[in-house]
């Protein structure tokens, strides 16, 4: 298993797994740059759960439950976001009845996904909070949820990247993918480059 060890300063960097760096000058790309984030997350939670029974809990083990923590509380909610914003109404407003329905399973697995993050998170949060200790196993309860909320994302990112994502850049014209980038930074305080 690798380790969770890392200098605190830094994300925890999970081996096999990097981020090509996108700017919101971009905005597709930023969105794919959101999901491989989101896998990576879910991999450090995978590992969590590991290093929890190998090695017990200890400050790389609370350490990145935060970090799960952090980018499910902050990121996860605008991302979701920008696709409610700029990806799905386009599809929504063409005549294709099968991305209707898609965009519409994707907006339901975003409102489970909320109701899975608060139990995910609980989940997290007893891990942040725990002593030192030997090996343990979550109760079974909090090794659900993070499992099940896991689970509500590995078909919804695949429809997103290879459907709704490219569907929406086939019909978004220059200007709206350009007031998409500049909708995105505002949200997230970033001012635009000059």
């Amino acid at each position: 298993m690798a380790t969770l060890s890392r200098p605190t300063t830094r994300p925890v960097s999970l081996p096999g797994h990097s981020a090509p760096a996108a700017g919101f000058e971009a905005p597709f790309e930023m969105l794919a740059t959101c999901h491989d984030r989101v896998e990576r997350m879910l991999a450090l939670q995978k590992k969590l759960q590991q290093h929890l029974l190998d090695k017990g809990c200890d400050e790389p083990a609370r350490q990145a439950a935060r970090d799960v923590m952090r980018y499910f509380d902050i990121a996860a909610p605008l991302h979701h976001q920008d696709e409610e914003l700029h990806v799905f109404p386009p599809l929504l407003a063409g005549p294709d009845a099968a991305l209707h329905a898609l965009v519409l399973r994707l907006m339901q697995d975003h409102r489970q996904m909320d109701a899975g993050w608060a139990r995910a998170r609980r989940s997290l949060q007893a891990v942040a909070d725990m002593p030192d200790s030997g090996s343990v196993a979550l109760p079974p309860d909090q090794t659900a949820a993070l499992d099940q909320f896991a689970a509500l994302y590995r078909q919804h990112l695949d429809d997103e990247n290879n459907i709704a994502y490219p569907a929406a850049q086939a019909v978004l014209p220059p200007q709206a993918v350009a007031a998409m980038s500049e909708d995105m930074m505002q949200r997230r305080g970033v001012a635009p480059k000059t």
